[in-house]
């Protein structure tokens, strides 16, 4: 009998939708030279490579977190079986100990005591006011807790020796790849490959030095420290991933059809359509965007709430609102990339080609697949790429303001939140901000870089 219920949401099918049609789409890339020649481009970019393995590291961990289940209650023999109300991912299975070992409050990163004082009991001496001891944080070394730099650094260095041999590892298997007569090391290292392994391999050396010395510390330490009801940082940053991942990508594709459709539809039959189209997005544009999400995400709220019966677990209800505004943010973010499509459309249908096919009576439909479409992938891969990074930016904003994802899920967003008030308080809690804040940095800024490889890629100006 299984130990557990596997739990579907529809936030997973819709990521594990986006990966088989990602897979797809390389498929038909390999068989169509043009997008093969300028995939080939971006993979010859240093800072395109570098970027796509942080990407790939993201990408990684929203995917474990995006596997469901629910584990199975202690039952006596002969009574039903009973699953627990909890939801967990795969990703919770796998850093059990951060999630498991919560303290009472506020811990500073690496601290072996909570951050304010508390009138403990002490042996021999009665009621004081002093720092209490963690339950988990640096509990190892006992009554030694002046070591914890030297505990610190031996563990790091340990953890970062083990991952250079892995890495060591991997970049043999790259260099057996790239040549077999021995001279892949250099070929890679002089930049002489075809494919920027020199920059891929760096970036994965430095992610796997900093990632697995940081998690061989977790398991002693708090190594971003705790928040307010003590929960591990690191625990927050790790499943914030799978909801900015799921923002901007899911976002993205929501937006995508219909902008890309009533773009090339405005510019290529002009007219009343294009009158029309015209007279849409601008009344859309000029409403503000923050208050018709907040009237959208309010008035579903209001329709979860009246329908508690839709939901067997409060994750359930939480996924529900995070599609909803992923939805929502889609609906309200198509009107840039179709004006943009529709200015490129009115110049192409001008040019000789389309004229000539025209003439010989190819369909409208025709041309606009043939011709049209091919001619602006360029422009729809690029904003398809930027506006990821917009949208993970979004979602901090909108949840810093209260109408983002469910206050049950932990976001970016979410993070920043709660840290306004940790700011005002003294002494100053600042790790959960900070540690919010890089994690986003991080994450956007690889999409930016890979966003500026692609379109110098694809850029048919720049070919």
């Amino acid at each position: 009998m299984m130990g557990f219920q596997i739990i579907v949401l529809w936030s997973d099918v819709l990521i594990w939708l986006l990966v088989a049609a990602g897979m797809g789409v390389g498929v038909l890339i390999a068989k169509n030279p043009p997008l093969l020649s300028a995939w080939r481009r971006v993979g010859a970019s240093r800072v395109g490579m570098a970027s796509a393995v942080v990407l790939i590291a993201f990408a990684l961990i929203g995917l474990v977190d995006s596997l469901h289940y629910r584990s199975q209650l202690e039952s006596k023999p002969g009574q039903p079986v009973v699953y627990s109300v909890e939801v967990l991912s795969l990703l919770d299975a796998l850093v059990t100990p951060l999630r498991t070992r919560n303290e009472k409050t506020y811990s500073e990163p690496f601290a072996t005591r909570l951050y304010a004082k508390e009138t403990i009991d002490v042996p021999g001496k009665g009621t004081v006011r002093d720092y209490p001891r963690l339950k988990y944080g640096g509990i190892h070394l006992g009554e030694r807790e002046d070591e914890v730099a030297a505990d610190v650094a031996m563990t790091a260095f340990r953890a970062a020796v083990l991952a250079f041999l892995g890495w060591l590892a991997v970049a043999g298997v790259v260099a057996q790849i790239v040549a077999r007569d021995g001279s892949g090391w250099q070929k890679i290292w002089r930049g002489e490959t075809v494919f920027a392994w020199n920059a891929l391999l760096i970036m994965l050396g430095l992610i796997l030095l900093i990632a697995v010395p940081l998690f061989a510390l977790s398991t002693q330490y708090h190594v971003f420290g705790t928040d307010k009801v003590g929960q591990d940082v690191l625990y927050q940053i790790l499943k914030s991933v799978r909801t900015g991942l799921i923002i901007g990508l899911v976002t993205t594709l929501v937006m995508l059809p219909m902008a890309v459709l009533l773009g090339i539809v405005a510019g290529y039959f002009r007219g009343w359509v294009d009158d029309v189209i015209q007279y849409v997005y601008t009344v859309l544009s000029s409403i503000p965007g923050v208050l018709l999400i907040a009237a959208a995400v309010l008035m579903m709220q209001v329709v979860i709430d009246t329908h508690p019966q839709w939901f067997s677990t409060s994750a359930e209800r939480a996924d529900l609102r995070l599609l909803a505004l992923c939805f929502i943010l889609g609906i309200t973010s198509w009107t840039g990339l179709c004006r943009l499509l529709r200015g490129e459309t009115l110049k192409l249908r001008e040019l000789e080609y389309i004229q000539a096919a025209q003439a010989f009576g190819v369909s409208n439909w025709r041309i606009i697949v043939r011709h049209i479409l091919p001619n602006l992938m360029h422009i729809v891969i690029i904003a398809l790429v930027m506006d990821f990074s917009g949208l993970v930016l979004a979602e901090a904003v909108l949840s810093y303001v209260g109408i983002g994802v469910d206050p049950s899920m932990t976001s970016f967003g979410t993070m920043i939140n709660s840290a306004r008030m940790e700011l005002g308080r003294e002494p100053v809690v600042w790790w959960s901000l900070a540690a919010a804040f890089t994690a986003m940095f991080i994450l956007v800024l690889a999409a930016n870089l890979f966003a500026d490889a692609v379109r110098d890629a694809f850029d048919p100006r720049a070919a």
